[in-house]
């Protein structure tokens, strides 16, 4: 994992278990978040809004509904934070 997925999965940690109380340690790359981590599609929008805000680039709504993981989540905004430098 890059520096910037390192950074990336620590804010997605921070927010999950902030906002929704998850244990830190159940917030890998692999867990699934509707399924591992009990995310619904509101509390998803949740999470998009405040990485949006963490780390100052936008997603669309259509690329976040394509994320099932929280590997997911870091490869799209790695991939949206290398493309806006």
């Amino acid at each position: 994992m890059t520096e910037q997925e390192e950074k990336i999965l620590s804010q997605i940690r921070e927010i999950l278990v902030e906002l929704f109380e998850l244990d830190e340690e159940a917030i890998v790359p692999e867990a699934k978040l509707y399924e591992d981590l009990d995310i619904d599609s509101i509390d998803a929008v949740d999470l998009l809004i405040d990485l949006k805000k963490t780390i100052d680039v936008d997603i669309s709504s259509e690329k976040f509904n394509e994320v099932r993981t929280v590997q997911d989540v870091i490869t799209a905004f790695a991939e949206l934070s290398a493309e806006a430098k």
